[in-house]
């Protein structure tokens, strides 16, 4: 694993994704969000993620060094917290009951940490290690929402999964702008896990969802269109290492 992310990154960080689809797409298909193989699925990626992270010493490079130094500058989170918890919008009502409700919540906080990891974290720096800066957020945001795919062999009606995608891709975009402007990627993955937790306690509310789809898709343009005008850590980060070298 070490030499592969060493030598050839962007193809480290394609292997992590593409086996993160493959395998949970195929457990969520087959048992469900709320079983226990979902939940050691995803501690097992979680757990393989944070090794490596971790072994390498790679926590700076990826974020989790810690917030950002001068919270003040970064008030922007802010809004995207709020956009967070659109899914209970329209009401609270628990997809399941008991403990499957608490394994499929702790399961989307998984979900939260593992997707900004490797697609804010091993994708985007693999990408903009290459000086790729504008491709870099494109791809990161892009794939992030195309993963949903999934879903279209999972038993989700076509249509349903489109609007996933474009949802999924909008908010792929504001975890990726975030993440590259402020330097740290734990903003998103709160965020993220937010929105995935919130998923499994929402009321069926076919108005809402219409609502914050809509919503999510102009907050998205937006933001990062804002965002965008904003210095950023990771290039100055970049740029440093790039001199040194």
């Amino acid at each position: 694993m070490r030499k592969l992310y060493e030598e050839k990154e962007t193809l480290f960080a394609v292997l992590w994704i593409v086996a993160y689809c493959v395998v949970l797409g195929t457990i969520r298909g087959n048992f469900g969000d709320e079983s226990v193989c979902m939940l050691l699925a995803l501690l097992v990626f979680a757990a393989a993620v944070t090794v490596f992270v971790k072994s390498e010493h790679l926590e700076e490079k990826y974020g989790l060094a810690g917030w950002p130094k001068d919270i003040r500058k970064y008030l922007f989170f802010i809004p995207m917290w709020i956009l967070a918890t659109g899914n209970i919008w329209g009401g609270i009502n628990p997809y399941y009951r008991g403990a499957a409700q608490v394994t499929a919540a702790f399961s989307m906080i998984l979900v939260g940490y593992v997707e900004e990891m490797i697609f804010r974290g091993f994708l985007l720096r693999a990408m903009l290690r290459e000086n790729k800066t504008a491709s870099a957020i494109i791809v990161s945001a892009v794939t992030f929402g195309i993963g949903h795919i999934i879903n279209l062999f999972t038993g989700h009606a076509s249509f349903e999964t489109m609007m996933q995608i474009l949802f999924a891709v909008s908010w792929g975009f504001i975890f990726t702008m975030v993440c590259y402007k402020s330097g740290s990627i734990i903003p998103c993955i709160i965020a993220h896990a937010m929105i995935d937790v919130f998923s499994v306690f929402a009321a069926d509310n076919e108005m809402f969802d219409w609502i914050y789809i809509g919503s999510t898709i102009v907050v998205a343009i937006v933001y990062c269109i804002y965002l965008s005008r904003l210095h950023s850590p990771i290039a100055e980060g970049e740029a440093a290492a790039r001199t040194d070298a």
